[in-house]
């Protein structure tokens, strides 16, 4: 978990949400099956003057020393247990963290060999998934590319039979907490976003959904809608 997700809200929206400063040129498409390596919405602070910034990233983190843009394994998500010490994730885990909004995600309840698609969503507003970024490039004469995960923590109670893990998830008072680029963030930063995030992530709603398939509106309702 976390390899389906949705965001939908235009770059604007996003802004007035999250209280940003600033609003980057970039195209953010409305998305209900986002895949890995998609670009997709995330807000950080900037490194000078601690502007809160909305643009968009490319969801599976590469560390400036990957040799290629496509790794050998799945970093679109980032263990809350491990992050500081994977060499992927260690150094952008200290100063360079940040948002992702969701309108849900999506997880497959498996019995035996029948996965069942399931839409988790919150009761208002949208998911904060707690993330971090990376900057890469190919040489010193190509463009920067941004890259990000969501972090992942082992799911409460009321979702984890659903699955084990489940993304970390801000509430709006630990939103300026966790992108403050002055605060040098270590496992135990880490550990208490997580105690911050059980309460909220204990809260979110769960619904069967139709087949992940395509790209729409259709497939955050539930599973009753348009069966024959």
């Amino acid at each position: 978990m976390c390899g389906r997700y949705a965001s939908t809200l235009s770059g604007e929206e996003l802004g007035r949400y999250f209280a940003a400063d600033e609003i980057a040129d970039v195209e953010l498409r409305p998305s209900w099956n986002i895949a890995p390596t998609q670009q997709v919405p995330i807000v950080l602070e900037k490194r000078d003057g601690r502007a809160r910034l909305v643009t968009s990233a490319r969801w599976s983190l590469v560390p400036p020393f990957a040799d290629s843009l496509t790794l050998k394994f799945p970093t679109f998500n980032a263990r809350s247990e491990t992050v500081c010490e994977k060499p992927s994730f260690r150094s952008a885990i200290v100063h360079q963290r940040a948002i992702l909004p969701a309108d849900a995600y999506f997880e497959w309840h498996t019995e035996g060999k029948v996965k069942t698609p399931h839409a988790v969503v919150p009761e208002s507003g949208l998911l904060a998934f707690a993330g971090i970024y990376s900057w890469w490039r190919d040489s010193p004469a190509s463009e920067w590319v941004l890259t990000a995960s969501i972090l992942t923590m082992e799911a409460p109670e009321t979702l984890a039979w659903l699955h084990d893990r489940t993304p970390v998830v801000l509430g709006s008072d630990d939103w300026a907490w966790w992108l403050n680029r002055e605060t040098t963030a270590d496992q135990a930063f880490v550990n208490d976003a997580v105690e911050r995030s059980i309460p909220i992530a204990s809260a979110l709603r769960i619904h069967e959904v139709n087949p992940v398939r395509g790209d729409g509106p259709e497939l955050l309702l539930p599973a009753s809608h348009g069966r024959l």
